[in-house]
């Protein structure tokens, strides 16, 4: 037997996180982590349970009965919707326009459906005429598209029309909401989306580990008349019923200190407001995006798709997106993502959401931005950008 390993104390940096997430942590959700752990079945944690519902309702803007959050990150919840709705034999149409579109389909062939797809460039939304004439021709059982794309920093508009094409046609809709629950403004009852899921460590700046999923009553009626179970028994909706439902029988063990995260991000949601808290990321990131733009660096996204919680930046001619991604690392703590897909290399992924969407924050942003393709020769004006991030704010 080898000797116990000489492991230190735990000091990971202090960073400033602008990425696609996660995203600063408020400090009361940190300090509800810290407090003592009970069990999954305990009264007061299934108190706990119930508030998180209702918060998470809030926030999703729906009254639909089944609203957990998902033991697991983002992706899980994502699995959670495609693999209980999609039943072997379905046909799901999903986007084309983005990586994250390109996850849904890749989900709903592991989950038995036959996938048909519907193209829009990265960098545009869906058109509701393309789809429309897809789910005419094709007749789908489900039709998924990304609410907001983490890959292109576009927002999909038009969602009630999308539904409404779907819905004349019977087919179950599934909205991906990970860059926008808490962030961006979202509608789940009033745009009649049947199911949506999200991440927590996006806009709700709250830790991974719980995330958040909502089915209305159609689509809960589908899941537990399935004719096949899901193939995953974790995520299978029909047994979490038992646990998250009426009954609170056990199914597994939650992930306890991420339950009481998420409870407090929502409960700063719903202080905040969350009409407010939507306009604070169009404020907020309409100041990054100013300051962007006078600096003389493009959008990837046009205004009218412009996604406020993630931002999108075009890479100037001849500079080294992960050369700088790596100066703000080392240099500032602060951390950017490149692209990923068909635009890795292509643009900055530079989140504004949760608690990471403050003018401070902001302002750090974009001095370091400059100062680190000023050091490239980067044909950039900073001056001008911090200027028109200030006329943005106020100042």
């Amino acid at each position: 037997m080898s000797d116990a390993p000489a492991v230190g104390e735990l000091t990971p940096p202090d960073r400033t996180l602008m990425g696609p997430g996660p995203s600063d942590v408020h400090p009361r959700v940190l300090r509800a982590m810290s407090t003592p752990l009970v069990g999954h079945l305990d009264p007061s944690f299934i108190e706990i349970m119930n508030e998180v519902q209702e918060l998470m309702r809030y926030t999703f803007r729906t009254d639909n009965e089944w609203t957990i959050p998902v033991s697991g990150t983002g992706s899980a919840a994502m699995e959670a919707a495609i693999g209980n709705v999609v039943e072997p034999g379905d046909t799901m149409l999903v986007p084309t326009n983005g990586y994250f579109g390109g996850r849904m389909a890749s989900m709903a062939e592991r989950a038995g459906g036959e996938v048909v797809e519907v193209d829009a460039p990265w960098g545009e939304p869906l058109a509701v005429a393309d789809v429309e004439t897809a789910v005419r021709e094709h007749e789908p059982d489900v039709f998924g598209f990304v609410h907001a794309e983490t890959s292109t920093g576009v927002r999909q508009p038009a969602v009630p029309e999308l539904t409404e094409v779907a819905h004349e046609h019977g087919a179950y809709v599934i909205a991906d909401c990970v860059t926008s629950l808490g962030g961006v403004e979202l509608r789940v009852d009033e745009w009649d989306v049947d199911v949506a899921y999200a991440g927590p460590q996006k806009c709700l700046s709250c830790p991974p580990g719980a995330s958040p999923l909502t089915l209305n009553d159609r689509a809960m009626e589908k899941v537990l008349s399935r004719e096949e179970q899901a193939r995953s028994w974790y995520l299978d909706i029909s047994l979490l019923e038992g646990y998250w439902g009426e009954e609170r029988a056990y199914h597994h063990t939650a992930p306890i200190t991420n339950v009481y995260a998420m409870r407090e991000a929502l409960r700063l949601v719903a202080e905040e407001g969350i009409e407010d808290r939507w306009q604070r990321h169009r404020d907020v990131a309409g100041a990054l995006k100013a300051g962007v733009e006078a600096m003389g660096l493009e959008m990837n996204a046009p205004d009218e798709y412009w996604l406020p919680s993630l931002n999108a930046v075009r890479v100037p001619d001849g500079v080294d997106d992960g050369a700088v991604i790596s100066s703000l690392l080392d240099e500032y703590d602060l951390e950017i993502a490149g692209g990923l897909g068909a635009l890795s290399g292509d643009v900055w992924r530079i989140g504004c959401m949760g608690y990471s969407a403050r003018p401070k924050n902001v302002s750090y942003l974009l001095a370091a931005l400059g100062d680190v393709l000023t050091s490239r020769d980067a044909d950039v004006d900073v001056d001008a950008g911090l200027a028109a991030m200030s006329d943005a704010f106020g100042a």
